[in-house]
């Protein structure tokens, strides 16, 4: 928590008095996304990395941050914009999964995601079926 109010006083530092920043000191940033989950369907052991961009949009009155987006393992990779997102506005979330070395069979992973919207942490799921070779036949 206190690197969480850290994080935002930097950010709000940053801001300064710039216009493009204020926002009603009472109003609070508010996540919500378009869809939690992906199906990437069948994958091939050998076929590279996929991705999937989820997509949200910031449905509060102040600019939304993402604070962190983190997977259990090293083989989901999330990246998300560092920049606040305005009222409104559309924010992404890229979620790369890589199947090399990864045992045969369905998969499941869930990327966790902090914001400073407050409330806990928001889920993101995406699974699938890896199969020998480098795709669906």
């Amino acid at each position: 928590m206190k690197h969480l109010r850290i994080l935002l006083l930097l950010i709000a530092a940053a801001c300064g008095a710039a216009v493009a920043c204020a926002a009603d000191p009472s109003g609070k940033a508010a996540i919500h996304f378009d869809s939690r989950t992906h199906d990437f369907g069948t994958v091939g052991a050998e076929g590279g990395p996929v991705s999937h961009e989820f997509v949200f949009t910031n449905t509060g009155t102040a600019p939304l941050i993402i604070v962190s987006a983190t997977a259990g393992c090293g083989c989901t990779r999330p990246q998300y914009t560092t920049e606040p997102v305005k009222p409104g506005k559309k924010g992404r979330i890229t979620v790369t999964y890589l199947p090399s070395g990864q045992p045969l069979g369905e998969f499941s992973k869930t990327v966790r995601v902090r914001t400073n919207a407050g409330g806990k942490r928001v889920s993101l799921q995406i699974g699938g079926v890896i199969v020998p070779g480098t795709g669906a036949r």
